[in-house]
Parts: C-alpha cells; sequence; structure tokens
C-alpha cells in the first residue's frame, strides 16, 4: 500500500464515525497497514481476566460502546445477532466482543444484563477507567463524556466494528450503517483467513 494510501486510511479511521451514537461509518480499505489492536487488561462480564492473548485462535470482531446508548449500540449489538444467526454453526469459530467506554456504569453485572438481549457469544469486557483509555487508544476509539441536561452524561463514541484475523491482526473495519449483507459477507471473509 502506497504511504499516502496508509495516510488516508489513517486518517479515514482516526475521523471514523462520531458522534452521540447516531452517525455512520465510513470504511477503510482491506490490507491496512496501519496499526490497530495491541495489548489491554479488562475484565469480562464475569468478572474474570482478559487481554488481548485471550481472542488469539479464532478471528474477532470488537465494537466499542455502552450500554445507556439509545442508538448505534442497541442496533450494532442487533445487526450482530442477525449476522451470528445467518452464520449457523460457523458463528462458532468468531470471537465477538462489546467492550465498554463507560466503566463508571458498565460494570460487567450490567454487561451481561445488557448482553443478555442479544446473542450469548457476544461477550462484554469492561476495566478502569484508565485500562479503557488505553484499550481505546490502541484501537484508536475515540469516545467522550458529554454532559446532558438534569446532571447526567451520554458518550460520544466511534461506531465501526473492528476485524482481526486468529492472530490478532487487524483485517478491515465494518462501517456502521451500511447494508446489512455488506456486514455478513465481511464476517463470512474472515473466517475464511
Amino acid at each position: 500500500m502506497t504511504s499516502w494510501k496508509a495516510a488516508a486510511l489513517a486518517l479515514a479511521l482516526v475521523c471514523a464515525p462520531l458522534a452521540a451514537c447516531d452517525k455512520p461509518a465510513e470504511t477503510a480499505s482491506q490490507g491496512s497497514t496501519v496499526q490497530i489492536g495491541g495489548p489491554f487488561q479488562l475484565v469480562d462480564m464475569n468478572g474474570r481476566p482478559v487481554t488481548e492473548k485471550t481472542l488469539l485462535g479464532k478471528p474477532t470482531a470488537i465494537f466499542f460502546g455502552f450500554t445507556y446508548c439509545p442508538e448505534v449500540c442497541p442496533t450494532t449489538m442487533a445487526e450482530m445477532t442477525a449476522w451470528l444467526k445467518a452464520l449457523g454453526p460457523d458463528a462458532d469459530k468468531l470471537n465477538v466482543v462489546f467492550v465498554s467506554v463507560d466503566p463508571e456504569r458498565d460494570t460487567p453485572e450490567q454487561l451481561k444484563l445488557y448482553l443478555s438481549n442479544f446473542d450469548p457469544r457476544i461477550q462484554g469486557f469492561t476495566g478502569t477507567p484508565e485500562n479503557i483509555a488505553k484499550t481505546a487508544k490502541a484501537y484508536r476509539v475515540y469516545y467522550q463524556k458529554v454532559a446532558t441536561d438534569g446532571g447526567g452524561y451520554t458518550l460520544d463514541h466511534s461506531s465501526t466494528i473492528y476485524l482481526f484475523d486468529a492472530q490478532g491482526r487487524f483485517v478491515e473495519p465494518i462501517g456502521y450503517g451500511g447494508p446489512p449483507e455488506r456486514g455478513l459477507d465481511q464476517l463470512k471473509a474472515l473466517l475464511k483467513i
């Protein structure tokens, strides 16, 4: 990949769909040399420690969001649930992870409750604010707390699903708001890598 293409991809990913859960994502080209992903230390929705090594051995789809998200997160998890169903038995060959960017509210118990509404193969990860910040930085995920009326808050955040091969190498993103059949095709292709 030429350096201008790599730079353009990096810019597209950094400026990827942001917002209070309502802006569509842009996609990047496959075969990127941009480094996305890396070491992390979080806990799963059962309170067990997890790292990037936990996901090795299977292709992985990772999405960063929060359980109080009004639109993008539940829509994405519903799409992922439909894609896993459409994959049939092959869905068991895939890690699917929802990483919370709201560790204040998204305890392991809250993640478990939220994800019980979707496919049971979807795992939930959370952690300390510091560990979430490090993980988000490694995965080039944007998120920011935004105050709401009444003293509450919501979060602006990237809305891309990141796909990784079984060795933990970034493959490509699935953009929010794209055709559902494209996302399913991307997961099928990921399983063949």
